[in-house]
């Protein structure tokens, strides 16, 4: 019988973290009684470095329940890593694995197609939002842009998925090969090929605290998604520059022209726009650049991902 484990990366969720933990107690209890899956399955938190009462919860989620259990990190390393941590240290634990955000906005009511289709022989289980009619519409159309963005520059991502799958002990031991240190898991996953489907759901608003992304989150995470997953945006600036470079040649050729027809008029404007186009041009492509070179710098040093500082396992289950 599968062994579940469901995996929900935590930061400074006390407000809502006992609600979320009943009710996907009650959710996994209710697989169980219907025979798909195993009563060893079990939930597992990973403490994302919370400044709250975050992992005293779990601590007592854990301590009443042995369903629950809990992975503290030794300093906030974000959400991508923390939700790597929990995938990574409990894949040799279980058959599959859920991931899912504590604030339980995703529906686990999709839990059984997931282990449908895993049982149909999908690997990867997406949760994808059917509609997103409660997002403002600079968050729809931002959105939508940066999926068709990513997927032009080469990364195949999937369209209104966040970070809410189900994935097989065959597909989180293909992900450990990956072995970067930026991560944009959205981007890894479908790199590897393995046969997967998608169930849509509908989103539901928070019920309580506030979400921990910011929107200079949001786009910290779109920019890493795209230089991950792509060195495009470099071959961008390269044909950039061969384009500006024709263009400067054509105004030579104009501005030659103009001054043998004796058309040539003295002005500054179009040299005051020429400047600060050319300027700007050269500070966009050096950032760009120098974004690419900070990541090389970063996966030379191979620096851990993250580093564990407390586990929370029970008896009946083996230990990570």
């Amino acid at each position: 019988m599968l062994k579940l484990f469901v995996a929900v990366p935590c930061y400074n969720e006390e407000e809502v973290l006992s609600d979320s933990a009943s009710k996907l107690c009650d959710k996994m209890h209710s697989l169980m009684d219907d025979g798909k899956i195993s009563r060893s399955s079990r939930i597992v938190f990973i403490d994302d470095g919370s400044t709250d009462k975050t992992w005293e919860i779990i601590g007592n989620l854990h301590s009443e329940n042995e369903i629950f259990q809990g992975i503290k990190l030794s300093c906030n390393r974000g959400h991508q890593n923390a939700l790597l941590c929990g995938l990574m240290e409990l894949r040799d634990k279980c058959d599959a694995i859920i991931s899912i955000d504590a604030d339980l906005q995703d529906d686990i009511e999709v839990f059984d197609s997931m282990i449908e289709k895993y049982e149909n022989g999908c690997d990867v289980v997406y949760g994808v939002r059917a509609k997103r009619k409660s997002d403002p519409f600079f968050k729809r159309f931002s959105a939508k842009m940066y999926y068709k963005i990513l997927n032009k520059l080469g990364g195949k991502v999937i369209l209104n998925h966040a970070d809410f799958r189900f994935m097989s002990a065959r597909a989180l031991e293909g992900l450990s090969q990956f072995n970067e240190v930026n991560i944009f898991l959205r981007g890894l996953v479908p790199m590897m090929g393995y046969k997967y489907d998608i169930v849509t759901y509908e989103r539901s608003p928070r019920l309580k605290g506030k979400s921990k992304y910011s929107m200079k989150s949001m786009f910290a995470l779109a920019f890493e998604g795209i230089t991950s997953l792509s060195i495009k945006p470099i071959k961008l600036i390269t044909r950039t520059g061969i384009l500006v470079f024709l263009l400067s040649i054509a105004m030579l050729i104009y501005s030659v022209v103009r001054y043998f027809m004796g058309q040539t008029e003295v002005g500054w404007a179009s040299l005051a726009v020429s400047i600060w186009f050319i300027g700007g041009l050269q500070l966009l492509a050096i950032g760009v650049v120098g974004e690419y070179i900070g990541k090389i710098y970063l996966e030379t040093k191979h620096r851990p991902r993250y580093i564990v500082e407390d586990y929370l396992t029970d008896d009946n289950c083996e230990d990570l």
